[in-house]
Formats: structure tokens, sequence, C-alpha cells
């Protein structure tokens, strides 16, 4: 598996990405992000969109599937810090709701990748078979922007020749 040009290391797609925004001792300067409401944290500007570069819904593809994620009227930054008309990405597999909830602490596991450092390129290891692959944009809390900030396409995975 790859993330841009270089191979990920272990900490990019584990848990040592997840940034817990209960811990009272984190200081990420004025406003806090403590002190501003999901709301304020989520809040998506008008005509922001996430869409997938290189895949359309019902591609038929090969293991590893190359994903270049996309975003437009937000800036890409990494997670740790609240910044306005910022986030990353995450890529979640086979959630047949599509994307998360506006708010929802994206999950840390298999099938919900984070790509906390700021990728914006990934190689995906998947068996053959159909998948559901939504691309979500969160915060720099891994909080979802919902909806608005989501794509959701189906692929099919054949096996490599």
């Amino acid at each position: 598996m790859m993330a841009c040009t270089e191979s990920p290391k272990e900490e990019e797609t584990t848990s040592t990405e997840q940034h817990s925004h209960d811990d009272a001792s984190h200081d990420h300067g004025a406003p806090t992000g403590d002190a501003m409401t999901m709301e304020q944290r989520t809040m998506v500007p008008e005509g922001a969109e996430v869409f997938f570069v290189n895949l359309e819904d019902g591609s038929t593809v090969k293991s590893p599937i190359h994903i270049e994620m996309g975003v437009n009227g937000m800036e890409v930054q990494p997670a740790g810090e609240l910044k306005e008309g910022t986030g990353h990405h995450h890529i979640i597999i086979n959630n047949t709701n599509g994307y998360l909830e506006r708010g929802e602490v994206v999950p840390m596991n298999k099938t919900n990748i984070h790509f906390g450092k700021g990728q914006t390129e990934y190689d995906l290891e998947l068996e053959p078979g159909d998948y559901i692959l939504t691309l979500q944009f969160g915060n720099g809390y891994h909080e979802s922007y919902g909806a608005m900030l989501s794509s959701t396409i189906n692929v099919r995975v054949v096996a490599a020749e």
C-alpha cells in the first residue's frame, strides 16, 4: 500500500493518529476546539465538495486500487488542530449508509481508513468482490462534515490476471 509517493508508515493509518478532543490538557489556540460547538467545528462553506479524482461509480478495478482524493472549497490539513475551512480525508468501506452524520467521529478500524497526515492518494488492497467506498472529509478532530463533504461510489474488484 502507498500514500502519495512513499510507502505509508504504520502510524499513518492506525490509532496513533486518533486525536481526542475530550482531553482538556490539549491547547489548540484561540478559540479552542473544545469551546466551539459541533456546528461551528463542522461548518461547510457553500459549494464545497469532496470527490474521487480517478474513480467513478460502477468502476471495475484490480487490487490494489489507486485512489486519488479531491476536495474543492476546503483545504487539506493534517489532523490534530481545528482550523476553519480545513480537514482531511477518510475512506469508509461498505458503510451501507454511505456518509457519516455531521459531527460523528470517524471510527478507526479496518473499514474506516484515516488520512490524518493530509494524504490525498492511497493504494487500497481489497479482495475480489463488490464494495461501497465513501470518501468522507472530517475536521482536525476526525469529526465528519456529513453528507455535504462525502462522496460514495460502488466498485467491483476483480482478481488480478
